[in-house]
């Protein structure tokens, strides 16, 4: 229990880290980079960049600087995205937003305690006492909505109009 108790606090210090990290690797790209200066002169003559022009040097150098540029801030927002992702349900960002995805296998109504595996790999468990009787679907569609207060979500079958209030587990 106290491992649950201190989990919210462990990530969002993760994503503390990430963001710093993210931020001191974007402002490292933005420095510029000379590619003569990276590689040894040996590396260098033997990739052939000694026959090139200083003009075509200077280009190609632009190029890579670009190129790291951008990949380092395409890195940070798709790093940021993910843990983001992994732990939805456990941690609440200024951004909850609905999402959707299929219970894995069969379902068959809702009943308190129930776990329900996610085709995103997420396990949540009712945790009302919710009910929907009669019902038996295979993967359903399901969309998933973040309740008001604490780390309790709202989960709906596709068709139906009961909710069950579900935590994440996994």
């Amino acid at each position: 229990m106290m491992f649950l108790q201190r989990t919210p606090l462990r990530a969002s210090l993760a994503l503390a880290l990430l963001l710093a990290c993210g931020g001191a690797f974007a402002q490292a790209a933005g420095e510029q980079h000379a590619i003569e200066q990276q590689m040894s002169p040996d590396q260098f003559k033997a990739a052939g960049l000694d026959k090139l022009s200083p003009q075509e040097l200077a280009n190609l150098n632009a190029w890579l600087n670009r190129t790291v540029q951008a990949e380092t801030a395409k890195a940070k927002v798709d790093a940021k995205e993910n843990f983001e992702n992994e732990n939805r349900g456990f941690i609440h960002f200024s951004s909850d937003e609905n999402f959707e995805a299929h219970i894995v296998g069969e379902f068959r109504g809702f009943a308190q305690g129930t776990s329900y595996t996610l085709d995103n790999g997420q396990v949540w468990r009712q945790i009302d006492g919710a009910s929907l009787e009669g019902v038996r679907k295979t993967n359903p569609a399901v969309k998933m909505s973040p309740g008001i207060l604490g780390d309790t979500w709202w989960l709906r079958i596709e068709g139906y109009n009961t909710r069950a209030q579900v935590k994440r587990v996994k």
